[in-house]
């Protein structure tokens, strides 16, 4: 066993070797493919060395094998990297790569550097003799050349140097070759990638983006199934959702959920996954790895990524090539993230979709009229609603204005509707103005909404016909209580009074009947006088005689008025009212009823036992009043709404009423130029408040 020889004397052998070394040189030049160049240097170089069998390895910058070319006699072989990849381990082209030397092999049974190889054809494996030599260029490693002869001791030193000076001779082209190969492959992913990205993106369908990501896949790595599959997202299982194959595949009901296999694997750990041999490969799982009907082999895997995150796999099954490529994986998981945000894309439009048709759903079922503007009151849409109502057309209701359908409350909304950018929702009363000149009551509800990417305004008209009805029929009623009432009632009172005066003082019984009366009477009284006063304060007619008075006093006066109520409850009444109160300027009644019906109201809805606080302070230049009970509360959406006339909050076996109380209460404190408002939590109680301007202002 030698390594490298000497120098060979230059004899008609050597002017040979060299003319060969020329017409190789010249032959190789201008080669650019890399599997016919390898077959070329190795038949170039068996001819002239005399050996039988041969084999090449392309090595890439890290020293691992590309490509590789055996030949066996005349034999040319396929697919054979992987079967020289033990040679690079164990065998003698291992050494060289390492050592960068030339090998000499007399007897191969002799020499522990050889590793027997399987495409040998005599299956006794015979002594041979052989000689590998490193493929360099510019002390770059690029390949390794092995020759076999099937005779012991043929090659001899001679054939070490004439082998090396092929290998030298071939580098470069080899090198160039190589990078060609790999410009080319990589032209090829690029141009796959590219088609697949323009064939999956195509559409927003997402039924139309499977069969694309599934077709480009095919289309791409030529294999008999692909599948795809997706993360469901509320329930965390992985769904088989797709597959596809070169004929048609009958498949269960999707989406099928997938415990294990491959693409769990490849989503849990976030990595691509080839696998040539399922059979050898413990991940493979043939019930989530198996379409129905089709046996796997090989599988290629692939995450889909959105953001960062896996949202499932794409898996090619069996190649129609023998092997998948190296380049298989790379191309895979490209299309796998133009996938992703082709997938994502669709669900969110599909998403969109859904959200979009509910929207009109609702739109157009609405039983309120909706109408939709632009900024200058222009009608884009109205919904079937606003057509009935307004007995206009669809087309002639998009023709006009909203200020041609209904009068706009300009002072609320502000010039060019600018208060609406507040994105509040805003209400008034107004009239529908009909198509035939009728006239509707509705309440206006207008916000600003987001359509299709524009601001509009949305104009909600709701039909209040039968609401100013009944608002009419509530006030012939009331009307017709105090005038009714008024008249008796005197006579009542004035009855009361006259018994009064002729009943003996020592007539305990009676005397205590007679007041009973006579506070029932008074309540009445207050009841009819707060229908009179309600009505004038709607009107917007001026109150009456107003007095400097201490609110302190009408405070006490109003206690009085319920004591008996109080006590009749078992309640306790405790006061917080505070000294040395600036005077009010008030009209004495009106206020003394405020107060009086907030006791009233605190006791009745406050259990048998309870407490109830009454107070006053001074607040800067207000006075403010309180009526505290501990009672059931009331919600948060009712503490304005229960200021409105008619208004009673509904609970159950709860103390009945026409709802006139706390109407009467906010107009009257209003109308004093002051404020009124509750403080309430449900289960703990609720306080009305309501502050006065002091005389002093």
């Amino acid at each position: 066993m030698n390594n490298i020889p000497p120098n060979i004397k230059e004899d008609n052998s050597t002017r040979a070797s060299l003319e060969l070394l020329y017409n190789i040189s010249r032959e190789l030049s201008s080669a650019l493919d890399l599997r016919k160049l390898l077959e070329r240097v190795l038949f170039l170089s068996m001819q002239n060395v005399g050996a039988i069998n041969g084999s090449i390895i392309v090595l890439d910058d890290n020293g691992i094998p590309v490509d590789s070319a055996i030949i066996t006699g005349d034999t040319v072989h396929k697919h054979t990297t992987k079967r020289l990849v033990d040679t690079l381990d164990k065998g003698l082209s291992g050494w060289v790569v390492r050592e960068r030397k030339v090998a000499l092999v007399e007897n191969t049974h002799r020499d522990p550097r050889w590793m027997p190889r399987r495409y040998e054809d005599d299956k006794t494996q015979v002594p041979k003799s052989a000689v590998c030599a490193p493929i360099l260029t510019r002390n770059k490693l690029v390949g390794v050349l092995t020759l076999v002869h099937p005779r012991p001791g043929f090659f001899r030193t001679e054939h070490v140097a004439l082998v090396q000076a092929i290998a030298d001779q071939a580098g470069i082209a080899v090198l160039n070759a190589r990078l060609y190969d790999e410009s080319q492959r990589q032209a090829g992913v690029m141009t796959a990638l590219a088609k697949s990205a323009s064939g999956i993106s195509s559409s927003l369908n997402l039924e139309d983006v499977f069969m694309g990501i599934l077709e480009q896949t095919n289309s791409a790595l030529n294999v008999q199934v692909v599948a795809l599959t997706l993360v469901d997202l509320p329930s965390g299982n992985l769904e088989l959702r797709a597959a596809r194959g070169l004929s048609k595949i009958k498949i269960g009901k999707l989406p099928q959920v997938i415990e294990h296999g491959i693409s769990s694997w490849v989503v849990e750990q976030d990595a691509g996954a080839i696998i040539p041999d399922v059979n050898k490969d413990e991940r493979f799982d043939p019930k989530d790895d198996q379409v129905k009907g089709i046996v796997s082999k090989s599988i290629l895997c692939a995450p889909i990524h959105y953001r960062g995150k896996v949202i499932g796999t794409l898996e090619a099954i069996n190649p129609k090539e023998a092997e998948f490529d190296p380049d298989s994986l790379l191309i895979l998981s490209g299309i796998a993230n133009f996938a992703g945000t082709a997938i994502r894309h669709a669900q969110l439009f599909e998403q969109l979709q859904v959200a979009h048709q509910r929207y009109q759903e609702l739109f157009e079922d609405s039983i309120d009229s909706i109408i939709i503007t632009n900024w200058s009151g222009e009608i884009l849409e109205a919904n079937r609603k606003a057509v009935l109502s307004s007995d206009y057309s669809k087309d002639i209701l998009r023709s006009m204005e909203i200020r041609q359908l209904h009068k706009i409350d300009q002072d609320l909304l502000g010039a060019e509707f600018t208060v609406l950018h507040s994105a509040n929702t805003l209400s008034y009363e107004s009239s529908l103005c009909t198509a035939s000149g009728h006239k509707v009551p509705v309440k206006v509800y207008v916000r600003e909404i987001q359509t299709e990417g524009e601001s509009r305004l949305q104009w909600i008209l709701r039909d209040i016909t039968e609401q100013k009805k009944l608002d009419t029929l509530r006030d012939d009623l009331t009307s017709m209580i105090y005038h009714d009432l008024r008249s008796p009632l005197a006579n009542v009172v004035s009855s009361l009074h006259l018994l009064d005066t002729l009943l003996p003082s020592d007539d305990s019984a009676m005397k205590s009947l007679l007041d009973i009366s006579m506070r029932s009477t008074e309540r009445i009284q207050r009841m009819t006088d707060s229908l009179l006063d309600l009505n004038k304060l709607e009107a917007g007619q001026p109150i009456g005689n107003r007095t400097l008075a201490s609110i302190s006093d009408l405070v006490f006066e109003a206690v009085e008025a319920v004591e008996s109520t109080i006590n009749n409850k078992n309640q306790v009444l405790r006061y917080k009212v505070s000294d040395k109160l600036p005077k009010v300027l008030v009209d004495l009644d009106m206020i003394r009823r405020v107060v009086t019906n907030l006791l009233e109201n605190a006791s009745k809805y406050s259990p048998a036992g309870n407490t109830i606080e009454v107070g006053a302070r001074h607040d800067g230049n207000q006075v403010q009043v309180w009526v505290q009970d501990y009672g059931p509360g009331i919600p948060a959406s009712e503490h304005e709404r229960i200021f409105d006339k008619f208004i009673r909050l509904r609970t159950e076996n709860g103390p009945r009423g026409l709802g006139l109380g706390l109407a009467y209460c906010k107009l009257a404190v209003l109308e004093h130029s002051g404020k009124i408002w509750v403080e309430s939590r449900l289960g703990v109680g609720s306080r009305f408040i309501f502050s006065l301007p002091t005389s002093e202002n």
